[in-house]
């Protein structure tokens, strides 16, 4: 799944905070990703769709430097990967062994993959900073990752953060973490989140005047009528 440059401009305008208040609306709540946090302050927010990668615990005789050579290794995995798509692992959490290193961000961020997301940790930390790829994670580790997970494939349905993460399902990541949009609801919620993350920032200008929360956040009826009365201007 390739995404629209303007779906991308869209969302990228749209914080997570919002993102989760629109789809706690439509009943999804449980869609941000835990444990996924920047690398590094100051990335931008990014939106893509999921390509996921799946960890299952280290079994002795799979998780193996050998098992790198794989045809099923995060390697191939990585060459996989399209222009643009965010990159999501399922680490279970584990926090003892880093998914990916240096030399597999470096591939990732010639490739255009436009970030890293995990529940677990990563690796080589200073390596990973000096390729320039966004990732989001939960920690460093300095053990390669076979010596607590086993890489078992890409492209399927997986688990991170105690979230459920379809291929090509919509990530968006800032700040605040990963949030999901499941693929079915991305047109609802570009139709939305515009008109909310303005409606927001009139609300806090009306904080910044000195304007009492009761019948502002939520608005009553005459609150919302001050604010279809301004919509209107602009």
């Amino acid at each position: 799944m390739t995404l629209d440059p303007k779906v991308v401009e869209t969302l990228q305008g749209v914080s997570t905070a919002t993102l989760t208040t629109i789809l706690l609306k439509k009943g999804l709540r449980n869609v941000w990703m835990r444990g996924t946090k920047p690398i590094r302050p100051g990335q931008p927010r990014v939106v893509g769709p999921a390509f996921t990668l799946r960890f299952v615990p280290a079994r002795e005789d799979l998780a193996t430097p050998a098992s790198w050579a794989s045809p099923i290794s995060t390697r191939a995995a990585i060459e996989a990967m399209p222009e643009g798509c965010v990159a999501v692992a399922d680490a279970m959490g584990v926090l003892d062994a880093g998914i990916f290193g240096d030399i597999l961000c470096a591939r990732m961020a010639r490739r255009n993959v436009a970030a890293l997301i995990t529940d677990g940790a990563m690796r080589d930390a200073a390596g990973v900073l000096g390729t320039g790829l966004n990732v989001w994670c939960n920690g460093i580790s300095a053990p390669p990752s076979v010596a607590g997970l086993t890489f078992v494939g890409w492209q399927e349905p997986i688990a991170c953060g105690g979230v459920a993460i379809f291929p090509d399902d919509i990530v968006v990541v800032d700040d605040d973490g990963a949030v999901l949009i499941p693929a079915a609801f991305l047109d609802q919620v570009l139709a939305e989140a515009p008109e909310q993350e303005t409606m927001e920032a009139w609300i806090m200008t009306e904080v910044d005047r000195g304007v009492p929360l009761p019948g502002l956040y939520p608005m009553n009826e005459e609150t919302k009528a001050r604010y279809a009365a301004f919509a209107k201007k602009t």
